[in-house]
């Protein structure tokens, strides 16, 4: 690449990353399935060196949100090579509203003495504030999953810090399209490229970026000990799927605040979360801290879970299956998921992709009567 991306808006950042410009290159970096490569070039093995696949997914992400990326295997393998910086007996401020991976894994480090955990409302920026001055990690999710509550990331990372205390945002449901942690003052940004990247619901990955080029060396070598290793055909489809993320976000995001908008006024529906319907709690901050406000939907149904899972079992576009930010829309109840049973029992996460939106929405209608017509 001749341009830097602050040259380039981010829209053709994505489309122009991670590409070859030599004469006879190939247009994509191609996959690179080595483990050893022959000795002299500066890289030998690919789990301590890397292969260009990987680098141009990370060359694409890491420009992106103005840093340095280190790729993984999965979006909980970034998430654990963050953990991993963590020293013994480290105090880590988890929102009470978070992915289960993350709660799941800070449970565990906590049964083992690791490290403690104390749990704050997303919404409570003033507890995260004080929480600085405290904790070694500040795990922020914002928007949450899946309450979708917005944090007003640019007051906490602005809070005065206990020395060598980490910020890290988990930014997947965002993508660094509609949010840019790094640039609020937090010192790592996560993804699961598994999600809104990757888009086609084929691959597993994750990419941490940090503008510290000490930690971007730590994660790296986190990566390295762990075999945190992303595969090569996973790269390179991630970095493929990242070509388009622009506009299969703009397109999903306008769908789902139509369809937010449409469930807040089905009589079936108690309940959207969306953030950007002005009866959300966090519409305010969303409007002041997000450029977009993404393509989940949380909502309630009237008749508890059983309703609930009528409503799964109903919809015939929209696919009954787990996990977000693919081209394809899914639907699920989330308190059904093992450590989910805290959330409301007919509480229904709708991930909108790129159908059309009036398909979309006959379909859910669809399924909504089919609940109203159910003795």
């Amino acid at each position: 690449m001749d341009r830097h991306v602050s040259d380039m808006k981010p829209e053709s950042w994505l489309v122009a990353a991670g590409r070859e410009p030599a004469p006879g290159a190939p247009l994509n970096v191609p996959l690179v399935p080595a483990s050893n490569f022959i000795i002299g070039s500066g890289r030998e093995y690919a789990r301590d060196d890397g292969t260009p696949t990987w680098e141009a997914l990370e060359t694409i992400i890491g420009g992106l949100e103005h840093g340095h990326a280190v790729a993984f295997a999965s979006g909980m393998a970034a998430i654990a090579a963050v953990f991993d910086q963590l020293h013994a007996g480290a105090v880590v401020a988890l929102p009470t509203d978070c992915y289960q991976g993350v709660a799941g894994l800070a449970a565990a480090g906590a049964q083992r003495g690791r490290w403690s955990v104390q749990l704050l409302a997303v919404d409570d920026t003033a507890g995260w504030i004080d929480a600085c001055a405290r904790a070694d990690l500040i795990w922020l999710e914002s928007p949450s999953n899946p309450l979708l509550t917005v944090a007003d990331l640019a007051a906490i990372c602005a809070a005065p810090r206990k020395p060598g205390a980490l910020v890290a945002v988990d930014n997947t449901f965002a993508t660094p399209l509609n949010q840019q942690p790094l640039a609020l003052g937090a010192d790592i940004s996560l993804q699961s490229a598994t999600k809104f990247i990757g888009g086609h619901s084929d691959l597993l990955a994750g990419v941490a970026t940090t503008s510290d080029p000490r930690l971007w060396a730590a994660l790296k070598t986190s990566r390295e000990l762990t075999g945190a290793t992303p595969g090569t055909l996973e790269a390179f489809l991630a970095a493929r799927g990242a070509r388009t993320l622009a506009v299969r976000l703009q397109r999903a995001q306008a769908t789902a605040q139509l369809l937010a908008e449409r469930l807040a006024a089905h009589p079936r529906v108690l309940l959207v979360r969306y953030p950007g319907l002005p009866s959300h709690p966090t519409y305010a901050t969303a409007q002041r801290v997000l450029k977009g406000f993404g393509t989940i939907i949380s909502f309630d149904v009237r008749g508890g879970a059983a309703a609930a899972d009528q409503v799964c079992q109903a919809v015939r576009l929209i696919h009954h299956a787990t996990s977000l930010g693919a081209v394809e829309s899914t639907i699920e109840r989330r308190a059904a998921i093992p450590g989910q049973q805290h959330l409301p029992p007919s509480l229904l996460r709708l991930s909108v992709g790129i159908e059309d939106a009036d398909d979309l929405w006959a379909d859910l209608s669809s399924a909504l009567a089919a609940i109203e017509a159910t003795p």
